[in-house]
C-alpha cells in the first residue's frame, strides 16, 4: 500500500535538494539564509510524520513537537525579515525559447495535462484498489500525475538531465519566496479559530442584531461575512468554517429551513469574491504579478474588484431567492 507520508517525505525531499542548490548559487546574494529556509522546511515534512505518530499513538518511529515548533518560528523569522533572496537562473536564450517552442507546438501541454488526468484516473479507478491508503487516493494521484508529468515532459522535449527541472523549479521556488505556504497557514488559522469559538461568537453577535426570520439580511450578512473574511485571511476555506459556524448553519440551515448544499456552496463562493480583492491571497495575487514582473503588484487586485463585487451581488440575490 502506497501511504500519504511518502508523497510528503518526497516533497519535503524535493525542497532539501533545491535548497542544497541553493547553497550553492553565489549569484544569490542570501543563499544560506534561503538555503536555510528551505531545507528547514523540506525537513519538517518527514519530521512532521513521527510527531504525529507520538501524538495519536499508531506506532512508528516518534520524535517530540517542540523542534518542530522551534523549526517552525525560525521559518517566521526568516520570512519575516527577507532573509529570502533569488539568484541569476541559468536559462535559454530568447531565440533558443522560440524555436524550441515553435518545434512543441501544442505538445508543451501534454505534461500539463497529465496531472489532472491521472489524478481522475486514481482517484475513481483505484480508490478501492488496495494499491493507496484508504481516503487518499485523490492526494497520492496528484502526486503520481506530477511525477508521470515530469517523465512526459522530459520525454516531450527530448531533456536528459533531472537537474534541468530541479534547478527551472528551484528558479520559480525562489521568484515565489515565502508567498508559497501562506495558503496552507492560513488554512490552519481558519482550523485554529474554528476550535476557538470564534465562529460562535460572532453567531452570538449577528443573532443580537439581526431581526428575528429576517431572511435577506440573514444571507446579506452570511454572504458579505464570508467575503470580508476572505479578505482579512486570505483564504475562502480559513473563512468558511468562522462564518457557517456562526450565520450558515445555526440561522440559515436550521432556523430558517434553508437548503444546505445550495447555501453552502453559494457562500464558499461568495468567498472566493473575497480572494481576488486581497494581498493576502497572495499565491492567487501577488505571485503571478511578481512572475510576470508586473510594475504594480497590486495590479490583478485592482482589475478584479469590479468582476468581483458584481458577482458577490449574484451571490446574494441567487441564494435568496433559490436556497429556501
Amino acid at each position: 500500500m502506497i501511504k500519504v507520508e511518502w508523497l510528503y517525505w518526497l516533497v519535503g525531499l524535493v525542497f532539501v535538494v533545491m535548497a542544497v542548490q541553493m547553497a550553492a548559487d553565489r549569484t544569490n546574494p542570501k543563499r544560506w539564509t534561503s538555503a536555510a529556509f528551505w531545507g528547514l522546511l523540506g525537513v519538517t515534512f518527514p519530521y512532521g510524520t513521527g510527531v504525529v505518530n507520538a501524538s495519536k499513538g499508531t506506532g512508528g518511529w516518534t520524535v517530540p513537537a517542540e523542534p518542530l515548533g522551534v523549526a517552525v518560528l525560525a521559518l517566521i523569522v526568516l520570512a519575516g525579515f527577507n532573509f529570502l533572496g533569488k539568484g541569476v537562473p541559468v536559462t535559454t536564450t530568447g531565440e533558443q525559447r522560440e524555436a524550441s517552442a515553435t518545434r512543441l507546438g501544442s505538445k508543451i501541454f501534454i505534461p500539463a495535462l497529465t496531472i489532472p488526468v491521472v489524478a481522475i484516473v486514481c482517484a475513481a479507478v483505484l480508490d478501492d484498489s488496495g494499491l493507496f491508503q484508504e481516503g487518499q487516493a485523490t492526494l497520492l494521484g496528484l502526486g503520481v500525475g506530477c511525477i508521470a508529468a515530469l517523465v512526459i515532459g522530459m520525454l516531450v522535449t527530448g531533456e536528459k538531465k533531472v537537474s534541468v527541472p530541479l534547478h527551472s523549479g528551484r528558479s520559480m521556488l525562489e521568484a515565489m519566496g515565502s508567498a508559497l505556504l501562506l495558503p496552507q497557514l492560513l488554512a490552519v488559522l481558519g482550523s485554529i479559530f474554528a476550535l476557538a469559538g470564534v465562529g460562535t461568537q460572532v453567531g452570538d453577535i449577528v443573532n443580537s442584531v439581526l431581526p428575528e426570520n429576517s431572511k435577506y439580511l440573514a444571507v446579506i450578512a452570511y454572504c458579505v461575512g464570508m467575503y470580508l473574511f476572505t479578505v482579512i485571511m486570505g483564504n475562502a476555506f480559513a473563512a468558511f468554517p468562522v462564518m457557517t459556524a456562526a450565520i450558515g448553519w445555526p440561522i440559515l440551515v436550521e432556523q430558517m429551513n434553508g437548503n444546505a448544499p445550495a447555501i453552502l456552496a453559494i457562500g464558499m463562493l461568495a468567498g472566493f469574491c473575497g480572494t481576488l480583492c486581497t494581498p493576502m491571497a497572495a499565491n492567487f495575487n501577488i505571485v503571478p504579478a511578481t512572475l510576470l514582473e508586473l510594475k504594480d503588484q497590486y495590479g490583478p487586485i485592482k482589475a478584479q474588484i469590479p468582476t468581483a463585487l458584481a458577482l458577490l451581488v449574484c451571490c446574494t440575490v441567487i441564494m435568496a431567492v433559490f436556497a429556501f
